[in-house]
C-alpha cells in the first residue's frame, strides 16, 4: 500500500437522547420535535425537507473542460447489450476518440485549488478514460445535450486510486453490496469531500456507463459480463469460484479456529466466488485494506459513489447503462438527489442506494431499473461501523420497473430508521413485459440482522398495479412448519416484509432482524387487464417475520416477531389470489383500517 488506510472517525450517535439532540443542533441539523414524542410523525419529514431548502453555494466562476484540452468525439454503432435481457445495437465512441479525462481532471483540480467553482461540460459527446473524481467545493455541470461516455475498460478504473495494490491496480476504498473493500473506482467518485455537486441542465444531459458495450480489449465481455446473466461461456464471473481467491480462509485468517472457518466458508467451493469471498472476509474480521479486488476480480463498480462526504447534490441529468448500483452515497450527510432520471436495465442496477447516511432527500426522480428503484442500506456482516441510515425523505417520484419500488435492505446490518415516502407513483409503465415486482419491500435475514423501524408511507398510487404472478420464497430445508405453503416473497405483493430473504446465501446466520413501526396510508391500486382477468397484484401483502429455525447462532438468542404495522385508508384493487389476499407469519399487531380488497372493506388486526 502507498497510503495509510483509515476509516472515518465519524460515528453517528444522534437522536439517542437529550445529549444527542444537543450534538445534532451543534452540527447544524434541525432539532426534531418528533423525537420527543410529538403526535404527528410527519413533522420529522417536514424538518428533513426544510434542511434542503437552501441550495448549495459555489463560487461563481466556470472552468470549461475545453479550456483544458477536452475535445468531443463522434459515435459509431456496435453490438452489445442495450439491456441485460437482450443483445442489440448500441452507440459508443468512434475508435481513436480523444480522451477528455485528463482535461476534466485538470479542470476539477483547478476549480478546487481556486477555492471552488463550476466545471462545465458543454453539449456534445465526451469520452473519458477514467472516473470523474470530485473535490470539495466543486460543481460538475453537464449542459443540455452533453453526454459523457465512460470507457469500457476496467484498467481505467484501477489506474489512479489511492491504494497501490500491485497487479490488482491502484484502487479506491469502496463498498460492494454492504462490505468495504479496495476495488475499481466508481465512475463518479468522491471520498471525504464537502460541498460537491454533479448536475445536468435537463434529461438530455447524460452520464453513460456503457456497461453493455464490449470491453475495449476486444475480449468480448463487458461490465455486465462480470454477472452471471451476461457472462461469456466458461468465463469467471462473480458467482463462480475465482482461482485468484485462496483455497482456504486459513491463508488470510489464520487466527480463526477450524470450526469458525468452516462455518464461514460453508459447504463446497462457492464461498470462493468474489461475491461470497468479500462477505466471508468481513465475517472473518479481515480489515478492509486487505480485502483487495480490482483487476483479476469481478466486482463491478457503482456508477456514482460518494464515501464520507457532506453536503452533496445530484440533480437534473439522465444516467444510463450502469455497471452496478447507480447512486450509492456511503457514510455521508446531507445528500440531495433531485430530478434525476435513471434508465439502466442491468444486473443490480438499483437506482438510489443510500448506505449509513444521515439526512437524505430524494425528490422528483424517475426510475426504470433492472433491480430495486430505491434500496436503503447500512452494511452487511460485521461492517456496521458507519451506523444506520436515518432521516430520509422520498417524494414526488415515479417508479416504472424494478424489483422493489422502495426497498429497505437487504444489506442493513447497521439498522434503518425514520424513513418517509409520500406522493409516489408506482407507475409500472411496462407492466405487460417488465413489471414492477413489489411497491414497498423490506428485506433482511438471519445474517444481515439489524433493525428496520419507523417507516411511514402515504399517498401512493399504483395505476397499473404490480406484478400479478407469484415469485415464491425458497426457505432452507426444514425451516418452515410441515405442510406450510411457501409465500411469494419475491414479487407479486404491494407490500412485502421478508425477514428470511435469500437464506441460502449466508452460512453464518446469527443475527435476527427486528422490524417495527411500519405505517402505510392512502394507497390506491388499480387493476390491469390480463388474459385471465383484471388484477392489481397477486396478494396485497406478504409479511414474513423472522424464521427461528433458520438461526444457527447462540441458543436462547431472542427471535422477535414483527410488530406495530398498520395499513390505513387503502384500496388495493383485486388481487389474483383473492382467496388468500395476504400472507402473515410471526407478526404482532398488524392492523388494517378501512382497507378495500376486491371491493370489500376490511377492518381487522392480524396476529400470527
Amino acid at each position: 500500500m502507498n497510503k495509510e488506510f483509515k476509516h472515518s472517525p465519524r460515528r453517528r450517535t444522534l437522536l439517542k437522547g437529550a445529549a444527542s439532540m444537543g450534538a445534532l443542533a451543534a452540527a447544524g441539523a434541525p432539532a426534531f420535535a418528533a423525537a420527543a414524542g410529538v403526535a404527528d410523525p410527519w413533522a420529522r419529514a417536514q424538518e428533513i425537507q426544510r434542511r434542503f431548502a437552501t441550495p448549495l453555494a459555489f463560487p461563481k466562476r466556470d472552468f470549461p473542460i475545453t479550456a483544458f484540452g477536452a475535445k468531443p468525439c463522434k459515435l459509431v454503432k456496435v453490438q452489445g447489450y442495450p439491456t441485460i435481457r437482450k443483445k442489440g445495437e448500441l452507440e459508443t465512441q468512434a475508435p481513436g476518440s480523444h480522451d477528455s479525462h485528463p482535461a476534466l481532471r485538470a479542470a476539477i483540480e483547478a476549480a478546487h485549488k481556486a477555492g471552488g467553482g463550476r466545471v462545465v461540460i458543454p453539449a456534445g459527446n465526451w469520452y473519458l478514460k477514467g472516473p470523474i473524481t470530485l473535490l470539495s467545493n466543486v460543481h460538475v455541470h453537464l449542459q443540455a445535450g452533453a453526454q459523457v461516455l465512460f470507457s469500457a475498460n476496467p484498467n481505467d478504473y484501477a489506474r489512479d486510486g489511492d491504494y497501490d495494490c500491485g497487479k490488482s491496480g491502484k484502487l479506491v476504498l469502496s463498498r460492494w453490496q454492504g462490505n468495504d473493500c479496495l476495488n475499481f473506482s466508481p465512475l463518479v467518485y468522491a471520498r471525504g469531500q464537502k460541498n460537491i455537486a454533479i448536475t445536468g441542465e435537463d434529461w438530455t444531459s447524460i452520464l453513460n456507463g456503457q456497461a453493455g458495450v464490449p470491453f475495449e480489449d476486444g475480449g468480448g465481455s463487458c461490465w455486465w459480463g462480470m454477472n452471471p446473466k451476461a457472462a461469456l461461456p466458461g468465463a469467471v464471473h462473480q458467482g463462480v469460484p475465482n482461482p485468484a481467491n485462496p483455497a482456504s480462509l486459513a491463508e488470510v485468517a489464520p487466527q480463526l479456529d477450524a470450526a469458525t472457518r468452516a462455518r464461514i466458508q460453508g459447504e463446497g467451493e462457492r464461498w470462493r466466488s468474489d461475491e461470497r469471498y468479500l462477505p466471508a472476509l468481513s465475517e472473518a474480521g479481515i480489515p478492509p485494506e486487505k480485502r483487495i479486488f480490482g483487476l483479476g476480480h469481478t466486482l463491478r463498480p457503482c456508477m456514482v459513489e460518494f464515501v464520507d462526504c457532506t453536503d452533496v447534490l445530484m440533480q437534473g441529468y439522465l444516467v444510463i447503462n450502469t455497471p452496478m448500483w447507480i447512486h450509492h452515497p456511503v457514510n455521508s450527510r446531507n445528500v440531495h438527489i433531485n430530478k434525476v432520471r435513471m434508465d439502466s436495465i442491468g444486473p443490480n442496477s438499483d437506482g438510489v442506494d443510500p448506505e449509513s447516511c444521515d439526512m437524505v432527500l430524494v425528490n422528483g426522480c424517475e426510475f426504470n431499473t433492472g433491480d430495486d428503484c430505491i434500496a436503503i442500506k447500512s452494511g452487511k456482516n460485521r461492517d456496521t461501523q458507519y451506523g444506520p441510515t436515518r432521516d430520509m425523505l422520498i417524494q414526488n417520484c415515479v417508479m416504472n420497473s424494478g424489483h422493489g419500488g422502495i426497498t429497505l435492505g437487504s444489506e442493513m446490518s447497521g439498522g434503518i430508521e425514520h424513513v418517509y415516502a409520500q406522493n409516489i407513483e408506482f407507475r409500472n409503465a411496462h407492466w405487460a413485459s417488465d413489471p414492477l415486482w413489489t411497491a414497498i419491500r423490506l428485506k433482511s435475514n438471519m445474517n444481515r440482522g439489524g433493525y428496520l423501524r419507523h417507516l411511514y408511507v402515504r399517498d401512493i398510487t399504483l395505476p397499473n398495479g404490480v406484478q400479478t404472478t407469484p415469485r415464491p420464497y425458497k426457505p432452507l430445508p426444514g425451516t418452515m412448519p410441515a405442510g406450510a405453503k411457501a409465500p411469494s416473497t419475491g414479487g407479486g405483493a404491494v407490500l412485502t416484509i421478508d425477514c428470511d430473504y435469500a437464506p441460502s446465501d449466508d452460512s453464518v446466520r446469527t443475527r435476527p432482524p427486528e422490524v417495527s413501526n411500519v405505517h402505510i396510508s392512502r394507497v390506491r391500486a388499480s387493476n390491469v387487464n390480463g388474459p385471465d382477468g383484471a388484477f392489481s397484484c397477486n396478494q396485497i401483502m406478504v409479511v414474513l417475520g423472522p424464521v427461528a429455525a433458520a438461526f444457527n447462532g447462540v441458543a436462547g438468542t431472542p427471535v422477535l416477531p414483527l410488530s406495530d404495522i398498520s395499513i390505513t385508508d387503502a384500496d388495493f384493487g383485486t388481487p389474483r389470489n383473492a382467496e388468500e389476499p395476504w400472507f402473515v407469519y410471526n407478526v404482532k399487531r398488524l392492523k388494517l383500517t378501512n382497507v378495500r380488497i376486491a371491493g370489500k372493506t376490511i377492518n381487522t388486526e392480524l396476529n400470527a
